[in-house]
């Protein structure tokens, strides 16, 4: 049975005063996996609401298969329901089906086939076995206990309520429940939110298997690269919203393309300009030099000196007129991606060894155990390990904000940034304007603009730090540290909260970056492209 199409024509929102989708259209036909991506507050989260029908939109319409699933960030059930009840949900369609194609099986077996009933009850019984074999009916239960495995679910007993559930795995079983009743589209927020590698892995496998339409939104550049047919980048663009064919990396490839095309078309403008004011500005002067008639000149002379001079006039308007037609189409200058200003040099060490840091049988108990590690002036150091091994612990100790047992050793002088996961500012009542600029001093905060980082929203520059939101924070404390690199940086989830395009901007920088770096992450796409060195953190065994 065919799988129909998910549509929305011409789609308006508005929220809070500000339209978040402004005349968005799209086509998700059976098959396809599309990706939405953008900075935050670009209407990802929004655009799939007015899909599902969750919200309605102020304008455009929507035509969605019945059935449709959608991954709520609160499940559908009360906290004192089970987990046995949330898959009898899921699994009840597949039941269903079963259970009718056994009674019209029975019926068919009665009734003769000269019996004028009976055509419309094989057809009847052809169109719901079609269905069940695009919802895999007969493999349903077995399917169950796999995805809940797959997500990390298997060992929950079936009586447990939701209310003693972890957000975590309250999430992943409402992720389980709609790739159990496999509908006919889906559409999916953050997905990979509280999933290990393996568990991600798995999901990838599962979304790639659905037949139906599936929209989903996401930072996570690992998915996108595995799942996505189609990528739609919804940052705001002069004709609306662009749909890229692909996956992930082919969209990387061809923002490359676009901003290599860009900086071309830019240099050139420039080039053009700048001759077209030189030409209005010196035309003239090299046209007309200032001389007087030579004796054999002097019968013709002022009627060939007007029509030098009308010649001279309609060159110089013509340069004056290319040059405002230049003037008023130019392109904008590409924004400058995110780079790390220079650092002061870390002061040599006095005995003339190389490293920063060094930590010798550090132990924070149940925390960390560190036989050691020397961090050097140019180190690029990854930290990897599942949740609970330390990482954000290491990451508090090499930057002296945590005492351990052990040895610990830095460079005299040396300059230190963390940013932590929950960042914190001492003043919250200054804006974020205003903690840029006291932070760095007015020379080089008026040197580097907050604005020209790209990481806030001009609109968000004159709010108290304390009033926005946590990812909003933490882009602060990176535009700082960006702007005033320390000798030795700690990362700790640097790419949380960041758009993709910012993600891909900030490991450029890493890349090429100024001192030595320490980050932690889970971001599969950053470990699985990194460089440096790693080191992977085990479980504390006390």
């Amino acid at each position: 049975m065919p799988q129909p199409a998910l549509l929305a024509h011409d789609l308006v929102r508005d929220l809070g005063g500000r339209r978040v989708l402004d005349g968005v259209s799209l086509t998700a036909s059976p098959g396809h996996r599309i990706g939405l991506i953008g900075e935050n507050g670009t209407g990802k989260s929004t655009l799939l609401r007015v899909l599902a029908g969750v919200d309605e939109p102020d304008a455009g319409s929507v035509s969605r298969p019945a059935g449709l699933g959608f991954l709520h960030q609160e499940m559908p059930f009360d906290t004192a329901s089970t987990l046995s009840a949330v898959l009898d949900e899921a699994l009840r369609e597949a039941r269903e089906d079963l259970a009718r194609l056994e009674r019209l099986g029975e019926e068919l077996a009665r009734v003769p086939e000269d019996d004028p009933r009976h055509p419309g009850l094989l057809d009847a019984y052809g169109r719901l076995l079609e269905q069940a074999q695009d919802r895999e009916s007969w493999d349903a239960d077995r399917r169950a206990a796999l995805v809940l495995d797959g997500l990390g679910l298997g060992a929950l007993a079936h009586d447990r309520t939701l209310g003693s559930l972890s957000g975590g795995q309250r999430g992943r079983l409402a992720l389980a429940a709609l790739l159990v009743s496999r509908p006919p589209a889906l559409l999916l927020d953050e997905p990979t939110n509280h999933l290990d590698d393996g568990a991600a892995a798995f999901l990838e496998e599962q979304v790639r298997g659905l037949p139906g339409a599936v929209i989903l939104a996401s930072h996570d550049r690992a998915f996108l690269d595995a799942v996505c047919t189609d990528l739609i980048d919804l940052d705001p663009a002069v004709d609306g919203p662009v749909r890229y064919g692909g996956n992930y990396s082919a969209y990387v490839r061809e923002k490359h393309a676009e901003r290599d095309r860009w900086e071309r078309r830019f240099e050139e403008e420039q080039e053009e300009l700048e001759a077209a004011r030189h030409a209005a500005g010196v035309t003239a002067h090299r046209l007309a030099p200032d001389r007087g008639p030579r004796d054999h000149e002097k019968m013709g002379y002022g009627l060939r000196a007007g029509r030098v001079q009308s010649q001279i006039s309609r060159r110089v308007r013509n340069a004056t007129r290319r040059l405002g037609e230049l003037e008023r189409t130019q392109v904008a200058e590409p924004p400058t991606p995110l780079r790390f200003a220079a650092p002061r040099p870390a002061t040599p060490a006095p005995d003339g060894s190389d490293p920063l840091v060094s930590l010798t049988d550090v132990h924070v108990p149940g925390r960390l155990v560190l036989p050691g590690l020397e961090v050097s002036t140019a180190e690029r150091l990854l930290v990897t390990g599942g949740n609970g091994t330390g990482k954000s612990t290491l990451l508090a100790v090499l930057a002296g904000r945590l005492t351990a047992e052990g040895e610990v050793r830095r460079r005299p002088g040396l300059t230190v940034g963390l940013l932590t996961q929950d960042t914190v500012f001492d003043r919250p009542d200054r804006t974020v304007r205003d903690t840029y600029a006291r932070t760095l001093g007015p020379e080089r905060a008026e040197r580097l603009p907050l604005t020209r980082l790209g990481l806030l929203a001009e609109a968000d520059l004159d709010k108290p730090v304390g009033q926005v939101s946590v990812g909003q924070r933490r882009r602060l404390a990176l535009a700082l540290l960006m702007a005033l690199p320390p000798q030795l940086l700690l990362l700790d989830e640097p790419t949380n909260h960041l758009s993709p395009r910012l993600c891909d901007e900030l490991e450029e920088a890493l890349g090429t970056g100024p001192g030595a770096i320490v980050l932690a992450s889970h971001d599969r796409w950053l470990r699985r492209r990194w460089q440096g060195h790693e080191l992977r953190l085990e479980p504390v065994r006390e």
